[in-house]
């Protein structure tokens, strides 16, 4: 029988298509893989209520129809309460719902520092996509206390005000708030700039806010150079109230990726008081039991378990630190309202903005008398101790003088010497705005302060007086400026030196 050479090699073809197939087959992986899907059985604003999720667990993230994803909040046997992370209006009642096997999580790494992103971790400016490697859950249990560290070392805000009478540590949680158009965001934005060279990376968190007011913030970053060591991350106003609920604890696991590379951050919400409005929202759609204010019962432990992640952990640890500035707004200077108070107990001190300073153009508003740093001189520079002892002391007798004097009342030399000296520790303390000082140029200005050497200087010419006390900053000795940089206290002949120096240059401005 004789075979055709073509058709031997049509079958070999044949045969080898046939084992290249069972061999593909056999790699085949022909494990089942299990996807547990739900119903949505009701849509509401920023809120949906799914069925048929038995395995789902607490906080799970859900997706949704169209790329959106929700949390889940409530269970119970009937079904879950679902808070949304997007627009509810392209969901309706018998959509798929399916599990994801895990809880919200938000990309973390080097690649955001620069970038203005949203809670979800999508890039809201025209750089592109964030790319990052990995990511974190937003929710993380704080620190132990064993790996902590006291909070010693001091943050420098850059604002004469604060650093010289309510300094921050690293470390630190300290609350600012006042009422409406008080400056609060400016002064945060001013302890935001002033980490330039300082080797600290800020965030800085919008909750709920108006997009104007956010385009303004980041283009005040962007002008100043200071978004090159900024992330913002931005819950507008108008997004969903699971996005503003969501965005400081994002905005948190942020920071801890970077403080756990043993990098100093400084991180600022603004402002609680509408994460808290999200909450309660939220809390009042899904049915839960109000309380005072109409906040749920458990309004205290969402800031608390927000607020403990931030501190200063030990070398072993990475050394890193998470200083918190929450701002939070009042209503009629009232510092006892429900949601004040409770981060006034959170948190390690407060400043607080006063509606009637910024009436007179005392800016920033500060109220030393109502503001606090419970961590207090251990978080201060060295230099300002034997500066700053008795300024508050002086300036809170001068403002009780000053309300005795309105009345009229005949005044001796002693009480009249106090309310001049008063005055020019007002005048002293006023700052413009995103000008913030350095350590140099705030130590000089205080030892002509102390030293009373603006007494002499008439209200009207009292800033240019500063200015040229501060310019003397440069003509110092290099030997003194390492002194006042280090960390022993100021001894009497550098502040002599000082004095000295404040004089002179204040002579020359009278003579002028």
């Amino acid at each position: 029988m004789m075979v055709d050479r073509a058709d031997t090699n049509t079958l070999g073809q044949a045969f080898d298509t046939a084992f290249a197939r069972l061999g593909q087959a056999a790699q085949h992986d022909n494990t089942l893989q299990w996807r547990e899907s739900g119903i949505i059985t009701r849509v509401a604003s920023g809120i949906v209520w799914v069925e048929g999720l038995l395995g789902a667990g607490y906080e799970e993230l859900l997706a949704f129809p169209g790329g959106l994803y929700g949390i889940a909040f409530d269970l119970d046997e009937t079904g879950i309460g679902v808070v949304l992370l997007g627009d509810e209006s392209r969901l309706q009642t018998g959509m798929r719902v399916e599990r994801t096997g895990r809880v919200m999580d938000v990309p973390v790494g080097e690649a955001l520092i620069g970038r203005v992103i949203n809670p979800l971790g999508e890039a809201l400016d025209s750089l592109g996509p964030t790319e990052t490697g990995e990511r974190w859950p937003i929710e993380r249990p704080a620190p132990p206390i064993m790996q902590r560290l006291p909070v010693e070392v001091p943050l420098q805000t850059g604002i004469k005000v604060i650093d010289a009478m309510i300094p921050v540590g690293r470390g630190q949680r300290e609350l600012i708030l006042g009422d409406r158009q008080t400056g609060k965001t400016t002064l945060a934005l001013d302890a935001l700039l002033n980490q330039r060279d300082q080797n600290v990376l800020c965030v800085y968190c919008a909750i709920g806010q108006r997009t104007a007011s956010v385009v303004q913030v980041v283009q005040t970053l962007r002008e100043t150079g200071a978004l090159a060591w900024t992330v913002v991350l931005v819950s507008g106003g108008s997004d969903a109230p699971g996005l503003s609920y969501i965005a400081p604890y994002a905005a948190t696991s942020i920071a801890e990726w970077f403080m756990a590379h043993g990098r100093d951050v400084l991180i600022v919400y603004d402002d609680l008081i509408s994460h808290a409005r999200s909450y309660r929202e939220l809390s009042l759609l899904l049915r839960r039991p109000p309380g005072r204010e109409a906040y749920p019962g458990d309004i205290f432990y969402i800031h608390s378990r927000l607020l403990e992640r931030s501190t200063r952990l030990r070398p072993e640890q990475g050394g890193g630190s998470l200083t918190a500035l929450p701002i939070v707004e009042t209503e009629a200077q009232d510092m006892s309202a429900y949601i004040p108070t409770n981060l006034i107990s959170i948190t390690d001190g407060q400043i607080y903005l006063s509606p009637d300073l910024f009436e007179l153009g005392v800016l920033p508003a500060v109220d030393v008398g109502r503001s606090v740093s419970r961590v207090g001189g251990k978080a201060q520079h060295a230099a300002y101790h034997t500066l700053t002892g008795d300024l508050k002391l002086a300036y809170a007798q001068f403002e009780e003088l000053e309300s005795f004097a309105r009345f009229g009342a005949r005044l001796d030399d002693a009480s009249r010497q106090i309310l001049v000296h008063g005055e020019r520790i007002r005048a002293c303390l006023k700052q413009v705005a995103h000008q913030p000082w350095s350590l140099l140029e705030q130590i000089i200005v205080l030892v002509a302060l102390t030293g009373k050497a603006f007494d002499e200087i008439s209200r009207d010419e009292m800033p240019q007086a500063e200015q040229k006390v501060r310019a003397a900053v440069s003509t110092l000795d290099a030997a003194l400026i390492q002194r006042l940089q280090g960390d022993e206290p100021l001894s009497a002949e550098d502040r002599q030196a000082l004095l000295v120096v404040a004089q002179m240059v204040l002579q020359t401005k009278l003579r002028d």
